[in-house]
């Protein structure tokens, strides 16, 4: 059963039992969800690591794994289960937004994200296992809602994140080809004015012309 009491008031009507089970259920879910939004949203902007920072990071994450095991060790039950969805969870979204910060790319803050909408699913699906009947159906199914959400989401962000770098080097291309034909256009013209003279002082200046624009 979930571990909300009876109202202090005996006027309130019974309903607001299951009415405060289930908006704590609803409130634990959507933060799931957000969490899972803002997870790479200061990550996205940092540096790339170096190979012993990074191999630094794994050690940490293998240490903090096998601490958070012990201490689970400690409790019964589903919160047992609770505790341990939450420390493979934390391990396999500490290492994808450790690979995403030493290989930043889409592909790899997508898969940081991804983890960890799977990481809250894997929590709140053992959570939901303290509600019973209908309320049990209603939370695993808002579970596996913000899971598909967050994911959703994270593709999104990687997909607009592709067209753009995608945009930016056809940008790049396009000003790189532009420069190029006004500096053609511009040598046949400095070209063209050394026709108006002859003998080496022509030679002189098609040898300006030429390295001016680099010909």
């Amino acid at each position: 059963m979930l571990g909300f009491g009876m109202p202090a008031n005996p006027s309130l009507p019974i309903l607001s039992y299951e009415g405060r089970a289930m908006n704590k259920l609803n409130i634990t879910i959507n933060a799931i969800a957000l969490a899972a939004g803002l997870v790479f949203s200061a990550g996205a902007m940092a540096q790339t690591m170096s190979k012993n920072d990074y191999k630094a990071g794994q050690n940490k994450i293998s240490a903090d794994y096998k601490a958070a095991k012990t201490a689970c060790a400690s409790s019964a039950g589903n919160a047992k289960d609770i505790c341990m969805a939450q420390a493979t969870g934390n391990e396999k979204t500490a290492k994808a937004e450790l690979e995403a910060s030493y290989k930043p790319s889409p592909k790899t803050r997508y898969e940081a994200r991804e983890a960890k909408a799977d990481a809250d699913y894997g929590v709140a699906k053992e959570r939901c296992d303290d509600a019973a009947g209908n309320a049990k159906d209603v939370c695993l199914k808002q579970a596996k809602a913000a899971q598909v959400s967050a994911k959703a989401d994270a593709k999104a962000q990687m997909k607009t994140t592709d067209a753009k770098m995608t945009a930016n080097e056809k940008s790049a291309d396009a000003h790189k080809d532009a420069a190029a034909d006004k500096s053609d256009a511009e040598y046949a013209v400095a070209k063209e004015k050394c026709d108006t003279q002859a003998g080496a002082a022509k030679d002189n200046c098609l040898m300006e012309a030429k390295a001016r624009f680099s010909k």
